[in-house]
């Protein structure tokens, strides 16, 4: 186990803006950073991060939390595997306790197939670098593809021996379950029989954005027609293969700094770019691109370069492929290399600077590039010109920019040879088959949507929610901050009457709540707000220096992410770019005191008013003259609130 010292390093040293930053593309946003929510398919920004509070918030998805949570979720790593990332990423030495059996027994299944996955990579390397049938297959393999040590180790690059239990029967005498050996693929089990899936193979471990040993490919050196060339993990618990991209966990800090990605085929692909010096290149490891693949680029950049062989053949069909990108409101590009040329064997003929300038003069975009390579195989056959020009605009209707769809119809017009006219005729027919086809779908769900609208009731608005929540944010915020307050003071007037005087005190904001609150015995009716309430209060009071960041930390889940919920409700408007269109909203820090006192004043007004209600129903319920007594507290609880509301300035 981590030991407490440690995590306390690591919660200080760690900044929820850089962690985060690994795995979604940030933007300034004011004081705060926003980018799309890596937790659902968006395409304006929900995500936001705070610096100051070290906090993030997904609007679209209602999570949010610390540095730690987000790992949590985002790679859904356990609790100490968040720590020991964070630990790693900032160079951070932790101390360990002795973890009990009992412990150990608790590790779910996910975590038993990570582990069994991180052995794996670690056995297959091994063998490479450290065995003579590593060495003289596996590593001379890499070594004649032009892969260094340095790329090699980089990579994890590794071997399985060409024998049909030798990874498994070491993962078993190492302790490993055979369930969780044959759940990853690493070991095919039929009935009483057991070997390893990559006997004879070179190994590519297949990782997550964050860099976790996901699966593995394949490749197999000896010729056999049998054999597959290269064969990949099945997909499991901790591996899907339409959601990963190899290379992402070394590509994306680049991508996000060259905002774009080049999209190449194979795992040497990868590699070779990586060594020349391209780094912000993935792969699809040989699979057809999916939406979910694309999410993960566009996470960090809206700009796609897909880089094709000379195979004419092969490239017409991933053509077809990459409409997905298209309808995602991505930019994308394509550039070929000559015949018999691919990504993998340029790279290494060229210096990164000739591989750099061949890239930026070769790159065409996309909708460019389908028409000049459609029209080539089209201009002398009308028949198949006429479905060329349907497939270009089919692919156009696919994007959902409407201004970037009329400058792609006049550049398919340029290349085609034909008129915009009969191109933006075309495009609408496609637009009105679709939005027809939603209209049928809309009217066959009509009457159960009708069923709902008339049976839900409208929701109205929990005023003592509001202004709970907004109590226990004034406290995460300026709880410890000392400020004057004006307290209201009823005294009678000449005539006898109760008049309210205004008097300044000084109180920190934690005191003048929890006093206000105590004295007019208001209770909080959200048991998760209570409990929240007096959680603070007692920090508050024990701790003159109050950390945020400290306490958001040392809560469990549930109510770290409530806490969250919470402080970053009011940074909605920093999505918005509000200062773009010259709207400044005033900093709440300027008007702290007069937030308390707002909050608390209209906190009473409302419990007076139900006060009242209840009266009301009471009489209603009872002969009026025998409740003259309830009547004079209604008269004396109006009057109250009707000085209160004065000093809100409000019309009742």
């Amino acid at each position: 186990m981590i030991s407490p010292s440690s995590i306390d390093q690591i919660f200080e040293t760690s900044r929820v803006e850089e962690v985060i930053g690994d795995f979604v593309q940030l933007k300034k946003a004011g004081s705060n950073f926003k980018g799309l929510s890596p937790f659902s398919d968006e395409r304006s920004p929900s995500f936001m991060v705070s610096p100051v509070k070290q906090i993030w918030k997904d609007f679209s998805t209602g999570k949010g939390g610390t540095a730690v949570s987000f790992l949590m979720e985002h790679e859904h790593f356990t609790y100490p595997e968040a720590l020991r990332y964070l630990a790693k990423k900032y160079n951070i030495e932790i101390e360990e306790t002795v973890q009990s059996d009992e412990q150990k027994e608790k590790a779910n299944e996910k975590e038993s197939l990570y582990l069994v996955s991180e052995f794996a990579s670690e056995y297959f390397k091994n063998i490479l670098h450290k065995t003579d049938q590593g060495k003289s297959i596996g590593l001379s393999y890499f070594k004649e593809r032009g892969f260094t040590e340095e790329t090699i180790k980089k990579f994890d690059l590794g071997y399985s021996l060409n024998e049909w239990r030798a990874f498994t029967d070491e993962a078993l005498k190492k302790g490993y379950n055979i369930d969780y050996l044959a759940k990853t693929g690493l070991t095919i089990v039929k009935e009483d029989k057991r070997f390893d899936r990559f006997k004879g193979r070179v190994m590519f471990p297949i990782k997550s954005m964050s860099g976790r040993v996901l699966g593995f490919g394949g490749r197999i050196l000896i010729t056999d027609k049998k054999a597959a060339k290269y064969v990949n993990s099945p997909e499991s618990e901790i591996y899907y293969k339409s959601k990963v991209l190899y290379g992402i966990h070394l590509a994306k800090q680049s991508i996000a700094k060259e905002d774009n990605c080049f999209l190449v085929e194979g795992y040497t692909d990868v590699i070779q770019f990586h060594q020349t010096g391209v780094h912000n290149v993935v792969s699809s490891s040989g699979t057809a691109l999916t939406s979910e693949q694309i999410r993960l680029i566009n996470r960090l950049t809206k700009n796609i370069t897909v880089l094709f062989d000379g195979d004419a053949a092969g490239m017409r069909a991933s053509l077809r492929g990459i409409d997905l990108i298209l309808e995602q409101g991505m930019n994308v590009r394509v550039c070929t290399f000559p015949e018999g040329e691919d990504p993998d064997s340029f790279a290494k003929q060229n210096t990164l600077e000739e591989l750099g300038t061949y890239l930026n003069e070769n790159a065409k975009d996309f909708i460019q590039f389908k028409a000049s390579v459609l029209f080539e195989d089209s201009k002398n056959d009308p028949i198949k010109k006429a479905e060329t020009v349907r497939d270009i605009i089919m692919s156009i209707s696919k994007i959902p920019d409407r201004i970037k769809q009329e400058i792609y119809i006049q550049e398919c017009a340029r290349i085609m040879d034909i008129s915009e006219e009969v191109l933006f005729t075309t495009l609408a027919q496609l637009d009105k088959k679709e939005t027809q086809e939603e209209h049928k779908k809309t009217q066959s769900d009509q009457k159960a949507f009708e069923v709902i609208k008339h049976e839900a009731p409208q929701e109205k608005v929990d005023v003592q929610y509001i202004l709970e929540r907004k109590i226990i944010e004034l406290l995460l915020l300026y709880g410890s901050k000392t400020k004057d307050f004006e307290d209201l003071v009823f005294k009678e007037n000449e005539k006898g009457e109760l008049e309210l005087e205004p008097v300044i005190q000084q109180a920190k904001v934690f005191e003048k709540i929890f006093l206000d609150l105590q004295d007019d015995e208001m209770e909080f009716s959200n048991p998760q707000f209570k409990i929240l309430y007096y959680t603070i209060i007692d920090r508050l009071n024990q701790d003159a220096a109050f950390d945020l960041k400290t306490f958001v930390n040392s809560v469990d889940q549930d109510m770290a992410n409530e806490i969250t919920t919470i402080l970053m409700e009011d940074e909605r408007y920093s999505l918005d770019d509000w200062n773009r269109m010259d709207i400044f909203p005033k900093e709440k820090e300027v008007t702290i005191a007069q937030i308390v006192s707002e909050t608390i004043l209209s906190l009473r007004c409302f419990l007076i008013d139900q006060k009242v209600k209840g009266f009301q129903q009471e009489t209603l319920q009872n002969k009026i003259d025998t409740n003259r007594n309830i009547l004079e507290e209604v008269k004396d609880y109006s009057s109250l609130k009707m000085l209160l509301s004065r000093k809100l300035n409000r019309v009742l």
